[in-house]
């Protein structure tokens, strides 16, 4: 294998190194001496690069005489610079000692104001979602592991089909903005079902920002952002991997993936492939003979790659496809109108983007130019009663365009700056089509952006003062969404911050509006009031943020506050029935909403061998007004926001009492909440509070070296140890199949394999 690599890395190369000056070495732990594989190391203010070998070495050929500083990054440590004078036809060794960054203080971040920077100097505070993370918690898709992030949780709100969506800070999925690579091309047909349809081996990193986030990246940043940046590559390398889940203990849940990554020999050149695979059988928790957990078959593929056109220009092009079928219901071997209840979903997704990157020598002036779209071809059923005029369509086209220019002062004013300027181009145009309920949903959303921001900036202190203005055609006003950020760091232990940003949402249709819930034997159907008025919000958060090194010890305290009060706010309430009997939900205005609460997360990284995290967050979401959701007269108002917990929590735990061999617990904790529940298979509509959750996963895995840079890793383990599972299912042919809550999974086994080369 190693050799078939070595041929196509030979084939991909462009150049060679010949007689020009080059640069070599290697990198070692500080602490234990080992050489470090996969390390980037590169000519600051440049696109020169490569990264370590599987042995800790480089070589970085094709250097121009002259000065440079080189710094060596990667994933858990802290980066190192040192100059280096490069003379023609002469190689210079350096080499590299750096230390452990195991709470990822120095974690380079994009999320927080458009612009590289570090964690510890970032405006606002960015979390971080790494490959590491995805292991502990044997995430296949983004969807197992978004709830191990302070303020996030992840439910799934339909038996049938599996619906999920994330709820940063309480507010449900609409309100946050879910980015590819920065762009904002998720649309709402994808939000459907997209944060189970991302295979985690397509992701480099996750980053999240809690907060109104509108001012950088337009409608529905309410609640925060989830920034998904897919794989560059660094170096030659292979990953072939297999996890089979058994649901229950007998339901298989089949994944397999594959990662290749090709770089030429100047490093001019690289792409990086992935491809997934998922077969997931039904299963059925109660013996109803109707599914809790559907049928899912999914296969992704795509790529990322770049061409460096200069030492100071990049171009990057990315591609990615989907394929998948789910379904749920019952009589699953028959046409879904021949199904007592179903709900039968194919998509074809396309995406791809294409980015210039362009800087200045001195690497003060900054030029990103970029495009992408995405899209997606629906076929679906979502009917009961054996319906067979319960078939959809839907086509959703999605696209954004622009460009983006910084710029670093030295000086302006007071301290130094960064100046962040740009405008882009959003397009959607969705057509559903549901000719059994005489429902065609026909939106074109064009929005016209620019943003600007100034960001003084030093070591103790950083001001952001930054706005957006959007025109949204739906909308008759442009909207002008503010921000303002503070960061104030005493000592390198200790930051505060404090913010403030605005957010609005368009009255046009939703993730939720795009999917159809069974409801005792018909189905509730999600329509707009004609009079809906744009949603405002204004969020406002403190922070402080500790960092204290007990001997060898790192440790991190954060403690945040955070405010959102939404006005105009959404909300959804029975309107009688349509002509054949199903339920319609009428979006409608309400007056407000208030959300509010204190996010916490530990982290105790006692060395690279033993380390733990954990978050909670303690919450109160309510509307200003009371809310009559359903039309049984016995049920009062309520202000109560549903399916929102006040408390609920994250772990994780992993140990190496040896260098192969992992032991992780993770776990999530999830408090009593308020959920609806619609008359079927009980006589009236209902509230339930549901009970506490508390789900425990434990996970072994063991790495046998092979040779040099070549591993095989076995790994084992359960999933919800507890069985912490919802246990009062409605059941049969009338079921309300939105009744569901809790974790997504019962006990569960698992068993892996993973090659790396």
């Amino acid at each position: 294998m190693k050799i078939i690599i070595t041929i196509l890395f030979s084939v991909f190369s462009i150049y060679t190194f010949a007689a020009d000056p080059t640069i070599f070495g290697h990198v070692v732990s500080s602490k234990t001496g080992e050489h470090l594989s996969f390390i980037t190391i590169q000519v600051k203010g440049t696109t020169i690069g490569t990264a370590t070998n599987a042995g800790g070495h480089y070589i970085l050929g094709n250097v121009k005489e002259g000065k440079y500083t080189l710094v060596a990054k990667g994933l858990g440590f802290i980066a190192q610079e040192k100059e280096v004078t490069v003379s023609k036809g002469k190689s210079t060794e350096i080499n590299f000692e750096i230390s452990e960054d195991l709470v990822q203080l120095n974690e380079v971040v994009v999320s927080s104001n458009r612009n590289e920077t570090t964690k510890r100097e970032a405006s606002n505070i960015v979390n971080i979602i790494t490959p590491k993370l995805f292991e502990t918690t044997s995430s296949v898709c983004l969807a197992q592991s978004l709830s191990f992030q302070p303020g996030l949780r992840i439910e799934t709100n339909c038996q049938n089909c599996g619906f999920q969506q994330v709820r940063i800070n309480g507010l449900d999925g609409p309100y946050s903005q879910i980015l590819i690579d920065s762009r904002p091309i998720f649309s709402a047909l994808a939000g459907v079902y997209g944060i189970e349809q991302i295979p985690t081996n397509m992701i480099e990193r996750v980053e999240v920002v809690r907060g109104g986030g509108s001012a950088l990246f337009g409608s529905n940043a309410i609640a925060g952002t989830i920034n998904i940046i897919t794989k560059e590559p660094l170096n030659n390398s292979l990953t072939l991997s297999n996890q089979t889940t058994f649901i229950g203990g007998n339901i298989p849940d089949i994944n397999t993936s594959l990662n290749a990554a090709l770089v030429s020999a100047d490093n001019k050149t690289g792409v990086s492939l992935y491809a997934s695979s998922r077969q997931r059988s039904a299963y059925d928790a109660d013996g109803d003979g109707f599914t809790e957990i559907g049928v899912l078959e999914s296969q992704n593929v795509g790529f990322r790659s770049y061409y460096k056109t200069g030492d100071y220009s990049k171009l990057t092009v990315e591609y990615h496809n989907l394929g998948e079928f789910r379904r749920g219901g019952n009589n699953l071997n028959l046409a879904p109108h021949q199904a007592d209840i179903t709900e039968q979903i194919e998509h074809n997704i396309n995406s791809g983007g294409l980015k210039y990157d362009l800087f200045s020598s001195d690497y003060k002036h900054r030029l990103n130019i970029f495009t992408s779209a995405q899209t997606i071809a629906r076929k679906s059923y979502y009917g009961t009663g054996k319906d067979l005029n319960a078939y959809g369509t839907t086509d959703d086209l999605s696209s954004v365009s622009g460009a983006q220019y910084m710029y670093s002062m030295e000086k302006l004013l007071f301290l130094p700056a960064e100046l962040v300027i740009g405008g882009e181009y959003s397009y959607n145009r969705i057509v559903d089509i549901q000719c059994g309920y005489n429902r065609k949903i026909d939106q074109t959303v064009d929005i016209f952006s620019g943003y600007f921001q100034n960001e003084w900036k030093n070591k103790f202190w950083s001001i952001l003062l930054g706005g957006r203005v959007d025109k949204h055609n739906l909308i008759k006003n442009p909207i002008f969404s503010p921000r303002l950020n503070l960061r104030y760091n005493p000592s390198e232990s200790v930051n505060f911050r404090a913010s403030y940003g605005s957010g609005f949402r368009a009255p046009q249709a939703f993730d939720e509006d795009l999917h159809i819930t069974a409801v005792g034997g018909k189905v509730q159907i999600i329509e707009i009031d004609p009079n809906l008025k744009s949603e405002r919000s204004n969020s406002f958060s403190v922070s402080g943020d500790f960092y204290k090194q007990f001997g060898k010890v790192q440790t991190n305290l954060l403690i945040e506050g955070f405010y959102t009060d939404l006005n105009n706010v959404f909300v959804l309430e029975e309107s009688g029935v349509d002509s054949i009997g199903n339920t319609i939900l009428m979006r409608r205005n309400g007056l407000g909403a208030i959300v509010k609460g204190i996010n916490v997360e530990a982290k105790i990284m006692v060395s690279s061998q033993l380390q733990f995290q954990m978050g909670a967050t303690l919450q109160q979401s309510k509307y200003k007004a009371d809310q009559q959701w359903s039309e049984n007269p016995n049920l009062k108002p309520q202000r109560n926001m549903f399916r929102t917990p006040n408390k609920y929590s994250y772990l994780t735990l992993t140990y190496n009492p040896v260098k192969q061999f992992t032991m992780a617990i993770s776990g999530t904790y999830t408090g009593s909440m308020l959920v609806q529940h619609y008359a079927g298979y009980v006589t009236e509509d209902e509230e339930v509070e549901t009970p506490e959750f508390l789900d425990i996963n434990f996970r072994l895995s063991y790495d046998f070296e092979i040779s040099e840079g070549t591993k095989l890793q076995f790994n084992a383990g359960i999933q919800n140890i507890l069985n912490s599972y919802q246990k009062n299912f409605d059941q049969g042919a009338f079921r309300d199949a939105g009744f569901v809550y809790g974790p997504s999974l019962p006990r569960s086994i698992f068993v892996g394999l993973k090659l790396n080369i």
